[in-house]
């Protein structure tokens, strides 16, 4: 097949979230299994050309990188609000290239790149998917832009969808109630690069350049800081579960402007400041070197799609404490990790449980491998193989 993945960002632009880690490898999954892919995005500005892909190549419809089979399509951006763009080369794109391509895959919602692709998809009868990628339902911030987005060119960029890809039970079940057909709905979770959780370095290299000692326990926080992500949560459990030692880690850019200060200073009313580290984001060796020394993963989420992070922590056999508001709490409960509400007392008993309770850990650290091993990429890449099948069966039997 010829896959044209279309996502509003894309490697090496990580500071969004997720979603050019996921692309990136599926990408590069679907080349290996004899696909030919192009991944079409925007161009953000990223600093870290040189370091992470090389220097790209100038052509007319933008920068042009190939990366491990890859081809990646970096369109000039005009305007921009935070990652929203206005890309007027798409245009040209789409004229010249689109009908090379057997199907477009897009990736996330509330941007103007993929209703603009989407649009000449129809035109030219090329079917298409939709990954929501947890964005169906507004939430966190420009609420009333994402409801204008819905109610104008949202509306019919999600009725020309083949499929709507959902990464949990949770997910699909809000599509449903959103007015999505449910024959149109499918599943596929997010998976795990397994190769980056094999090769962890040894143990201590982090806790020594932090001043931790081999004997504390640390636990790991690593996501966006925005409210919705629960680390000011996190931050009071912590001070009450661990009164005298132990170490917090709050890993991750901060995705609202202020709310880290905001949480320095929680901290500091908590009492612990003195052990609640907030390291930035963290990428690459750094993200491999404090998941080698952490010993449990929370994600205190109010609410999340899938939580990506945390099945990163359990292939890398680190027990989770995720709340019931998570998509992979299916996959976590009993098995490699505690479900909680989001609350502050259920998330402190839980900390204690998991320090104290050395039986207890034991048996979800042996756990966590066993469920890692349902989010392997071959494994799903070869799953999203079949529901871009059934697409393309479906448009060419309606033609």
């Amino acid at each position: 097949m010829r896959i044209l993945n279309v996502a509003q960002t894309y490697f090496p632009y990580l500071a969004e979230g997720g979603r050019p880690v996921k692309v990136r490898i599926l990408s590069r999954k679907l080349v290996q299994r004899g696909h030919s892919v192009t991944v079409l995005t925007a161009n953000l500005g990223s600093k870290e050309w040189t370091q992470s892909v090389g220097a790209p190549e100038k052509t007319p419809g933008g920068l042009r990188v190939a990366e491990q089979g890859v081809e990646a399509i970096y369109l000039p951006s005009w305007l921009r609000y935070r990652t929203l763009t206005i890309n007027p080369r798409v245009v040209g794109f789409c004229g010249a290239s689109l009908r090379g391509f057997d199907l477009v895959h897009f990736y996330g919602l509330y941007d103007l790149l993929g209703p603009a692709v989407s649009y000449f998809c129809r035109r030219q009868r090329i079917p298409y998917v939709i990954e929501p990628m947890g964005m169906y339902r507004p939430i966190d911030r420009s609420l009333r832009l994402k409801l204008m987005w819905h109610r104008s060119v949202g509306k019919t960029f999600l009725q020309g969808a083949t499929r709507i890809i959902a990464t949990s039970e949770l997910e699909h079940q809000e599509l449903l109630e959103g007015g999505i057909p449910s024959e149109k709905v499918v599943i596929r979770y997010n998976g795990i690069d397994m190769s980056s959780c094999t090769s962890l370095p040894r143990r201590g290299g982090f806790r020594a350049r932090w001043g931790i000692s081999p004997e504390e326990p640390l636990i790991l926080f690593l996501s966006r800081l925005i409210p919705r992500k629960g680390a000011d949560i996190l931050i009071e459990a912590f001070a009450q579960a661990c009164p005298g030692s132990g170490r917090l880690v709050i890993a991750g850019p901060e995705g609202e402007p202020g709310y880290r200060a905001y949480l320095e200073k929680r901290a500091k009313e908590s009492g612990a400041e003195t052990r609640v580290l907030f390291t930035g984001p963290v990428y690459d060796e750094e993200k491999k070197a404090v998941f080698a020394d952490a010993d449990v993963f929370v994600l205190p989420s109010r609410y999340e799609n899938f939580a990506n992070a945390a099945a990163e922590a359990m292939a890398c056999g680190i027990p989770v404490i995720i709340t019931d508001s998570c998509g992979i709490r299916s996959l976590v409960n009993g098995q490699s990790g505690l479900v909680i509400a989001p609350e502050k007392e259920a998330l402190a008993e839980a900390l204690r449980r998991l320090i104290c309770d050395k039986r207890l850990y034991a048996q979800l650290k042996e756990g966590c491998h066993r469920v890692a091993d349902q989010l392997s990429w071959d494994r799903l890449t070869e799953q999203m193989e079949g529901y871009y099948a059934a697409a393309l069966a479906k448009t060419n039997g309606a033609h």
